[in-house]
């Protein structure tokens, strides 16, 4: 597992440092604007996963614990400590496997819009979306174009994914239920009210599954504005989390 990965560090001081990770798609520079809001308070160390941004692809078809595992190596090698882990999304994912199977090496967790549990879908939608997966493994038998079919059935990840594709599969796979159970250290999440992507209803089932975990709720705020229009109410409760005592 190979350690070359881009990643920007800013700040200075004897406080614990805190590690940005961004979500599916993007890269270090989706968590810039907060980072720069606490570079007085801390180190701040802001990531670009394998496969995004300025770092090289995987080895191989990784899951969220390769990733994890991957980040371990990463604070070891740079002699970086305990940090305080901010991830939004897909690095919240991978924030609940570092946490769970790494916990020398978080201090605090801190999970902005994080994925990684099956989300609550009604009824119809269920069914909905039983009937596209029958459709697409009977077509996919057919000889028609794989890329078509892709683009028909597939999500927007999915089909952006390219050569992370197999990942990208390996990753909506998962479910952390057991893995945030494990979960000890202090623990924020914080949702947009408005997020259809990662919907609060998620975030209220990992509050269930982290022992002693604390959960807000942005009004108005989305899966992507918690970082972008709304990054000052995201910033107020990060700031209030830190200060608190372990």
């Amino acid at each position: 597992m190979t350690l070359n990965m881009h990643f920007v560090k800013i700040g200075s001081g004897a406080a614990t440092p805190m590690l940005w990770a961004h979500g599916w798609g993007q890269d270090h520079r989706a968590m810039a604007a907060l980072a720069q809001s606490f570079e007085q308070a801390a180190p701040q160390i802001a990531i670009d996963f394998p496969g995004f941004g300025a770092s090289p692809l995987p080895s191989g078809p990784w899951t969220t614990e390769d990733y994890a595992d991957h980040m371990a190596e990463f604070l070891k090698a740079q002699n970086i400590g305990k940090i305080i882990w901010i991830g939004h999304s897909f690095g919240g994912r991978v924030g609940v496997q570092i946490a769970a199977r790494h916990p020398e090496l978080v201090e605090k967790l801190i999970l902005i819009a994080a994925a990684g549990l099956p989300r609550p879908r009604p009824l119809w939608q269920k069914l909905w979306m039983q009937a596209k997966v029958r459709a697409y493994k009977i077509l996919k038998r057919l000889p028609l174009d794989k890329d078509k079919l892709a683009a028909w059935f597939g999500s927007r990840d999915y089909q952006n994914a390219g050569p992370l594709r197999p990942i990208f599969l390996n990753v909506i796979r998962e479910n952390l239920a057991p893995q945030a159970a494990q979960i000890r250290c202090p623990t924020l999440l914080i949702y947009g009210e408005n997020d259809s992507e990662t919907p609060p209803a998620i975030g209220q089932h990992y509050t269930r599954l982290i022992t002693g975990a604390q959960m807000v709720l942005l009004p108005g705020q989305d899966h992507y504005s918690v970082l972008g229009p709304g990054r000052h109410l995201t910033a107020r409760h990060i700031k209030d989390f830190i200060r608190t005592k372990p």
